[in-house]
């Protein structure tokens, strides 16, 4: 017997944000049962692995306010509206690290944590790489970290690298790179 899925009843938005808005509905499970989900509305987001060719991946540090800590990132941003997730990708690239990429390869899509976000993250890899210069937002402090990828998998396990999106993205070009 196939389960149905959940089925709203009712839903509301209880915040709406810049970046993000906060709704709850009110759903009936499979078991005829009532309850209620919060859902954070999250416009969909790029992230990028870009390496260069002496195997060098460009990771950005972040202070990151909700962890209250500074991460390190594959550089990665929202979409803007109506925006093509390559052409999301390559101006993030751009702007956070000032770098142009002469080949792109869309990777996969994730979604970041779907027990309460509808955020969705198109992973690129990046590679025949020229430098401009950044170009941050006035809210953006970030300083761009390079990384032999052979490092990568022991900065994983000793937690220096702890963000989902930038695991799955540097697993994931592991494949083609």
């Amino acid at each position: 017997m196939t389960r149905q899925p959940e089925m709203q009843i009712a839903s509301r938005v209880v915040y709406q944000g810049r970046i993000l808005n906060l709704r709850v509905d009110q759903v009936r499970l499979p078991n005829d049962q009532e309850t209620f989900r919060e859902v954070v509305e999250h416009a969909q987001a790029v992230a990028v692995v870009a390496v260069d060719e002496d195997r060098n991946i460009f990771l950005v540090r972040q202070y990151r306010y909700p962890v209250g800590k500074e991460l390190l990132e594959l550089p990665a941003g929202i979409l803007e509206a109506k925006e093509e997730p390559l052409s999301g990708a390559q101006r993030e690239l751009a702007e956070e690290t000032g770098i142009m990429a002469g080949s792109w390869q869309y990777l996969f899509s994730i979604y970041s944590t779907p027990g309460f976000t509808d955020e969705q993250i198109h992973l690129f890899l990046a590679r025949e790489l020229h430098f401009t210069g950044q170009s941050l937002d006035e809210d953006e402090f970030i300083k761009v970290t390079k990384v032999p990828l052979e490092q990568v998998p022991e900065m994983i396990r000793r937690g220096e690298i702890c963000d989902a999106k930038s695991i799955a993205g540097l697993l994931g070009a592991a494949l083609y790179i």
